[in-house]
C-alpha cells in the first residue's frame, strides 16, 4: 500500500504507548504510518445526528467521529472501553496479543489493611467496587477519577484511603507500576481487559486487509466471547459485568460474574469448551446467570433511583444528552431566557463599516426583521465559530473571528479599518470590548439586540457540578444557589465570573457545548 495510513488515538500517555504498539506491528510488515492524536470532538461536524450512526462509547466518541470524516484511516483503543455495539459503518479490524489481564491493588503503605475490619479503597469502577466489597464487605470504597498518573498522585497526597484498583496492563505499559503493587488474582476483570482493538471503515476493504495481518486470533476468540456475554446480560445498562476467556490445551475457559452494585449479591458461572465447540459458550453462560436471578438483579439496578448530579444552565439537546459518561445523570434548564429586540430601521439605513457580534443570539435578532440585503455591513467581527457559520450563512462574509471576547477587541485595536464599530449586544454583556476599544481611541456603538433574563432555579444538593455558557448564566445560578462543586466553563470569561464563587473551576478546550460535555466526563473517568 503506497497511501501513508492515519493512526488515530487519544492523546493520553498510555493510548499513545498503544498507537505506536500497532504502528509498529504495521511499520513490521512494510507498511507506512503516521500518528494522528485527536484531542476533542467538541467542534466536529458529521452530516447526521450522533445517535443516528450509533455513536454512544465515551471513550471512543471522538475517533469514531474522526473516522466517520475521514480525517483518520483507524483508529486505536482500549477494548475494555469499546461499546459492544459499534457505530454504523465502523467495524472492529484487529485485535492485538492480550497483555495482563488482572486488576492490580496499589497500596499506600503496607497490606495489613487487608486483614483489618475497616479500610478505605478507592476505585473509580463500579465492577471493582462491586467485587470489593463482596469480598471485604465492612470496607469503604471511595470514587477515584482521571488518568493513571493523576490517580497515583491523588492515592498518595489522600491522607485516609489505604490503596486504590488499577488495571494491570495500564500501569505496566507506561512504566508507572509501583513497588507497593499485588495483582488481585480473585478478582474477574472487566471483558476485553488488557487488550487493544483497532477500527476501521466497513467499506475501506484495503485497511481491513491490512490490519488482519496484525490480528491475533487467540485474543479475538477470547475477546469476543467475553464482550458477547456482556452484551448479552447488559441490555444497555450500566452493571457490574466481570469476564475473562483464555485457551490452554486446545480448551477455552470461561469465568463470568454479575454483582449488585453494593456487591450483596453476587452470580458467578464457570465453563470450559473445546476449541471449536465454543460459538455458543457465551450464550450458556449468560442464561445461566439470567435464570439463577441475574435478570432480577439487572432488574433491580436500571430501576435503581440515580441522583442528578450533573446540571446545565442552557437546556441540552438530545444529542448532546447521549455524549455523557455512564456516571453522569444529567439535567439542564435554560438559566438566561432570550427575547429578540426589534431594532430600529434607522440603524441600518445605511452601510455600516464595523459589526460586532458576539452570538447566535445577535444573528438571531438582526436576521428576524430584515433580509440580507438590507443588512448592509461591510466588515463583520464574530466571537465563536458556530457564530461565524450562523453569520456567514444568513448574513455574509466574516472578516475576522475570536473565540473570546478579549481576543476579539484586541485584533480590532491591531487591525481594524476605521475608528468607529456598532456592536449589536445583549442587554446585559461585559464591558470587554466597549473598555478595550474605548481606550484606544475607538468609538462603540452599542445596539441593544436582545434581552437576557435571568431564570435560574434551586438545584438538588446531589449535583456535583454545574455547565456554565456565559458569565449571565452564572449570575443566574448564584441568584438560586450557593457555589459547590465543579463549575465547567465554556470560555474564559465565563469562568472569570465562576472563579468569583466557585473553587473548583474548569474550562473547555474550544467554546462549544460539546466540549463543555466532554470536560464533564474528564471529571468522571
Amino acid at each position: 500500500m503506497s497511501k501513508i495510513i492515519r493512526i488515530g488515538t487519544r492523546d493520553s500517555e498510555l493510548a499513545l504507548w498503544q498507537a505506536k504498539t500497532v504502528q509498529s506491528l504495521l511499520e513490521g510488515l512494510g507498511h507506512k504510518t503516521v500518528i494522528v492524536p485527536v484531542k476533542s470532538a467538541g467542534d466536529l461536524v458529521l452530516n447526521k445526528p450522533i445517535y443516528e450512526l450509533g455513536i454512544v462509547g465515551v471513550f471512543t466518541k471522538t475517533l469514531d467521529i474522526s473516522m466517520l470524516n475521514n480525517d483518520i484511516d483507524i483508529a486505536v483503543h482500549s477494548f475494555k472501553d469499546v461499546p459492544t455495539l459499534l457505530p454504523a459503518g465502523i467495524v472492529q479490524a484487529a485485535v492485538i496479543k492480550r497483555g495482563n489481564v488482572k486488576d492490580t491493588l496499589v497500596f499506600k503503605d503496607n497490606e495489613e489493611f487487608l486483614s483489618q475490619k475497616e479500610a478505605v479503597i478507592a476505585t473509580g469502577s463500579l465492577r471493582r467496587r462491586a467485587q470489593w466489597l463482596n469480598r471485604y464487605p465492612t470496607h469503604t470504597v471511595e470514587d477515584i477519577r482521571g488518568n493513571v498518573n493523576l490517580r497515583l498522585q491523588k492515592l498518595q497526597d489522600n491522607d485516609h484511603w489505604n490503596a486504590a484498583i488499577f488495571a494491570a496492563a495500564g500501569l505496566g505499559r507506561i512504566d508507572k507500576r509501583p513497588e507497593d503493587a499485588i495483582n488481585l488474582n480473585w478478582m474477574v476483570p472487566a471483558p476485553a481487559q488488557g487488550a487493544i482493538m483497532v477500527t476501521a471503515l466497513e467499506e475501506d476493504e484495503e485497511i481491513r486487509a491490512i490490519c488482519a495481518e496484525i490480528n491475533h486470533e487467540e485474543t479475538e476468540i477470547c475477546t469476543t466471547i467475553e464482550r458477547k456475554f456482556l452484551n448479552l446480560l447488559e441490555g444497555g445498562c450500566s452493571a457490574p459485568i466481570g469476564a475473562l476467556a483464555f485457551i490452554k490445551d486446545e480448551e477455552i475457559n470461561f469465568v463470568g460474574v454479575l454483582l449488585s452494585p453494593d456487591g450483596s449479591k453476587k452470580i458467578e458461572v464457570t465453563r470450559n469448551e473445546k476449541l471449536g465447540e465454543h460459538h455458543n459458550l457465551a450464550k450458556f453462560c449468560a442464561e445461566y446467570v439470567i435464570e439463577r436471578g441475574g435478570k432480577r438483579l439487572m432488574d433491580d439496578i436500571k430501576r435503581s433511583d440515580r441522583k442528578i448530579n450533573i446540571f446545565s444552565t442552557k437546556r441540552l439537546t438530545d444529542d448532546q444528552k447521549l455524549l455523557f459518561h455512564t456516571d453522569v445523570v444529567s439535567d439542564s434548564s435554560d438559566f438566561a431566557k432570550i427575547s429578540l429586540n426589534r431594532i430600529h430601521p434607522s440603524v441600518l439605513k445605511k452601510e455600516i463599516q464595523n459589526v460586532i457580534i458576539t452570538s447566535k443570539n445577535g444573528v438571531e435578532s438582526l436576521t428576524t426583521n430584515y433580509s440580507a440585503a438590507e443588512l448592509q455591513f461591510k466588515n463583520i467581527y464574530c466571537v465563536g465559530r458556530r457564530t461565524k457559520r450562523m453569520i456567514e450563512k444568513r448574513i455574509g462574509p466574516v472578516k475576522h473571528a475570536s473565540n473570546y471576547a478579549e481576543d476579539l477587541a484586541a485584533h480590532l485595536v491591531e487591525f481594524m479599518d476605521g475608528t468607529e464599530v456598532t456592536y449589536f449586544c445583549s442587554n446585559l454583556h461585559l464591558d470587554t470590548i466597549p473598555k478595550v476599544l474605548g481606550e484606544n481611541n475607538i468609538k462603540v456603538h452599542e445596539v441593544e439586540a436582545y434581552q437576557t433574563k435571568y431564570d435560574g432555579k434551586k438545584l438538588d444538593a446531589s449535583v456535583e457540578g454545574v455547565m456554565f455558557y456565559s458569565p449571565s448564566t452564572v449570575e443566574s445560578y448564584i441568584q438560586k444557589n450557593e457555589a459547590h462543586g465543579v463549575a465547567f466553563c465554556i470560555g474564559t470569561t465565563t469562568a472569570d465570573e465562576a472563579s468569583k464563587y466557585f473553587k473548583d473551576v474548569r474550562i473547555a478546550k474550544v467554546p462549544t457545548v460539546e466540549s463543555v460535555v466532554e470536560l464533564v466526563n474528564e471529571f468522571y473517568l
